[in-house]
């Protein structure tokens, strides 16, 4: 069975291969595709649960209604930021629907501190076929399918 992931927010969609950081553009977190984002609140980009939000808030794991494991990281090297720049609104256990609020993010504060703001989306587990890898893209456009 596969699974549909939609954009999480207004951007610009990238190849995870151009990320960087060597854990994703390498894939060794698994396989997916980044973003670029030009507003402030990120959504979920899949129905699943919450299983996962990191103590400092710059990621979140949601398991899909197939049981697959997505990762989604906010900005590279954010975990330096104790969670200052963002204001999730889920917890672990929570169920979310495609285009639920996840959370607010303060980009700025990631650019003035040094961090990159790109948003890595991958699927931990599971092959991808990728829909759009590259250009603007909206809430809610289709990214990839997981299989």
């Amino acid at each position: 069975m596969s699974e549909i992931v939609y954009s999480p927010l207004d951007g610009e969609v990238i190849s995870i291969t151009n990320v960087d950081d060597e854990m994703f553009a390498k894939k060794m977190l698994g396989d997916g595709v980044a973003f670029i984002p030009t507003e402030k609140k990120l959504y979920s980009p899949i129905d699943g649960v919450v299983s996962m939000v990191y103590e400092t808030q710059h990621a979140i794991g949601i398991k899909t209604k197939e049981g697959k494991d997505l990762l989604i990281h906010i900005g590279i090297e954010t975990v330096q930021l104790h969670g200052k720049p963002f204001k999730t609104k889920v917890k672990v256990g929570d169920k979310v629907k495609q285009g639920d609020l996840l959370t607010v993010v303060d980009w700025n504060y990631i650019k003035r501190n040094g961090c990159d703001p790109v948003v890595p989306i991958v699927i931990m587990d599971s092959p991808i076929v990728v829909l759009k890898d590259a250009g603007k893209v909206k809430s809610g456009d289709p990214i990839f399918k997981i299989y």
